[in-house]
């Protein structure tokens, strides 16, 4: 078993664990908060007699790297400790695996859906568990899954229930949640200890020796000057302007700058708009503005060839279906001004000056040392594609030795990463064979990156915790934290904010650290019990309007063209997840498209061909093979609107639709699908 040593930080912000006090610790990334975890767990097992450790993350790819690089190496000789999660077979034994190990880590989600699954093969109570670790628990709040599970946690500890387990939580920073004073930063400070049942902890008398086991890179703004001109984003906001000029905009409603995230804010809410009062006109020019706007986006950060080639790709998806006029106008001004577009991005004198910046700050940081490691932040998964190509072609990138690897998000989908590719990735750059990771957030939080000589933050909008957890992967010895920005840009903006945040939130941690036991504790349980009371009136809410009208008073739309798409009494609920049209009849509304393909498989089911509206094209989602038998539309909310009796919605997630759908039975389908089978 390898070595257990902690730093005197370490032991400092894990003491209070030990004599079983629920406590959040806050340490900076890099400071080895599971390395403290594992140390309260491993006295915890030898003190409690039937001990059972669970420990929580919030992404999948988390499970295993805590697994193999923090608990089994140091519990694994003398205890069972096992990884679950949705990947392993275990997860279908949940409940009985959990009677079996010393220390399970797996999935928020997880835990989750076995605290209400009524099968006593997966149910799990909190009794069962005497410490739950909660990996980035700052999460835990509003709808978070972190925050589900510790409603069960909270409702049974206002019941006055004493079988509860000790809580762990770990933080880089819990933020100020939005806040930006002392008083409101406090009360977010607060409420996630009240979330957590927990009081915050922070090394106070080895301050000296964390700051030398984990170094502060030095920060250094790369401002530049804006283009002087900008003919190809002129030409865009020209077109967008025609579109404007097309279209009919609402009275009194203003759309703000195009080419900021506040106009994106805006069309979203016009499409939203058009799709409520059936103005396809309206929704539709709102949808092609959005491109636009990310267009501009994309030339204010990355090549103008790369906005260009984004507006090609939407307008050929788009050229092979026109519905009535709106389309007509909409494709023809792209197609009018494309041979204009197009000469304008080779233009080199055009180009964008932050680009420039980026390749002199990775010239600077790699050319002196062979060994450099460097992450660009980016914003979206686009911009990391298109950043990488950029690195590859450039030839004075390509003669200082940088290797670069694109790192995003794990999903399904053509612009994911599946697991295996991140894990390879990030071996690559442990041992050199890529040099750059150009990454989304993904790698800002919980993966397991060597320390980088070179950070840099380039197009980003994002919060205090994320800015810190970004910087935290530059550890090196004299490493950098760079951000490219254009001078008094939204984004340099956007960072000096969240530096005084950062202060902010540590004066706020401070406060609450400076209270009493018993204030303290008094007003944890007025949050508790505001909460709870909240959440009673919340339910009641919803059911009382959920139960307002039957399923047949709500008719699914497509949220393209308004072809009606299904009654909502042709709706079940499968599994708990998914909402799939059980009338055979349906399939006269749909076409099907190409075949869906997922990462992971499933034992009830696999995946068949996307589903698309007959009339438009759009999306619809896609056809579920269900026990070898039973061919389902699976349908996206997202993707279609809701015909109510009080108008017509638009909503992100099924569960906030306004009735009740009933859950699927495999047998009734049969009976009413394919009654000669049972005759």
């Amino acid at each position: 078993m390898a070595a257990f040593e902690l730093y005197a930080y370490q032991k400092e912000v894990a003491e209070r664990a030990l004599y079983k006090e629920n406590i959040i610790i806050w340490l900076p990334t890099g400071g080895g908060k599971t390395r403290a975890a594992v140390y309260v767990a491993k006295k915890h097992l030898e003190a409690t007699p039937r001990a059972k450790v669970v420990v929580l993350v919030n992404k999948v790819h988390l499970v295993d790297q805590h697994y193999n690089n923090e608990f089994k190496p140091h519990l694994g000789r003398d205890y069972k400790v096992l990884p679950v999660s949705g990947e392993t077979v275990e997860k279908d034994f949940f409940g009985k695996v959990l009677q079996d190990m010393d220390v399970v880590i797996c999935t928020a989600q997880l835990l989750h859906n076995a605290l209400i699954d009524k099968d006593e093969d997966k149910h799990v109570e909190l009794s069962d568990i005497t410490l739950l670790i909660i990996d980035e628990c700052h999460h835990t709040n509003k709808d978070a899954v972190y925050n589900k599970v510790m409603t069960f946690y909270l409702e049974k500890k206002l019941k006055g229930e004493k079988s509860l387990p000790q809580i762990l939580g770990l933080t880089a920073s819990p933020g100020t949640g939005g806040a930006r004073d002392l008083q409101k930063a406090t009360e977010h400070i607060l409420q996630i200890c009240a979330n957590l049942d927990s009081a915050i902890v922070s090394t106070t008398n080895f301050v000296a020796e964390l700051n030398e086991k984990v170094p502060r890179p030095i920060k250094q703004f790369d401002i530049v000057d804006p283009r002087p001109k900008d003919p190809f984003g002129d030409q865009l906001k020209s077109m967008m302007l025609m579109i404007h000029e097309f279209m009919n905009i609402p009275p009194g409603f203003r759309l703000r700058q195009c080419g900021t995230q506040e106009y994106e804010a805006d069309v979203v809410e016009l499409e939203k708009i058009g799709v409520k009062t059936d103005d396809r006109m309206l929704a539709q020019c709102a949808l092609h503005l959005r491109e636009y706007n990310d267009a501009l986006l994309i030339n204010d950060t990355l090549r103008m060839i790369d906005a260009y080639l984004c507006l090609v790709e939407f307008y050929r998806n788009k050229i092979t279906r026109e519905i009535d006029g709106t389309d007509i106008f909409l494709v023809g001004l792209f197609q009018e001004n494309q041979a204009e577009l197009e000469i304008l991005v080779k233009d080199s004198r055009y180009g964008n000056p932050k680009m420039d910046k980026l390749k002199s700050t990775l010239l600077e940081q790699f050319v002196p040392r062979e060994n450099s490691k460097g992450i660009i932040f980016s914003k979206t998964r686009k911009s990391t594609h298109c950043l990488n190509d950029w690195v590859l072609n450039d030839k004075e990138l390509k003669e200082a030795g940088i290797k670069p690897a694109i790192l995003t998000g794990a999903g399904n989908g053509i612009s994911y990463m599946t697991l295996n590719e991140q894990s390879e990735t990030i071996r690559n750059f442990r041992r050199g064979a890529v040099n750059l990771l150009v990454s989304t957030s993904v790698a800002e939080e919980g993966l397991d990156i060597p320390e980088c000589n070179l950070v840099v933050r380039y197009g980003l909008l994002t919060n205090e915790i994320a800015q810190q957890q970004a910087s935290g992967r530059a550890r090196a010895k004299d490493s950098r934290y760079s951000v490219v920005a254009q001078s008094g840009g939204p984004e340099e903006r956007r960072e000096r904010t969240n530096d005084y945040l950062k202060e902010l939130t540590e004066k706020a941690i401070a406060k609450v650290q400076e209270m009493c036991p018993r204030e303290f504790s008094k007003k944890i349980a007025a949050l508790q019990r505001e909460a709870a009371i909240q959440r009673s009136l919340a339910e009641k809410l919803k059911m009382e309007k959920r139960n307002r009208y039957p399923a047949a008073s709500f008719n699914l739309v497509c949220r393209s063209c308004f072809t009606s798409v299904a009654p909502g009494s042709d709706l079940r609920l499968l599994d708990g997840v998914h909402y799939v049209n059980v009338n055979p009849d349906f399939e006269k509304n749909y076409k099907v498209g190409a075949q869906v393909v997922l990462e992971k498989s499933f034992e009830d089911w696999e995946p068949g061909r996307k589903v698309c509206c007959r009339e438009c094209d759009k999306d619809w989602g896609y056809e579920m093979k269900y026990k070898g038998f039973a061919l389902l539309p699976n349908l996206s909310i997202k993707n279609l609107a809701l015909d109510t009796p009080n108008g017509r919605l638009t909503l992100k997630k099924w569960k906030d639709i306004p009735f009740i759908v009933e859950d699927f039975s495999f047998e009734e389908y049969c009976h009413e699908n394919h009654s000669d089978i049972f005759d």
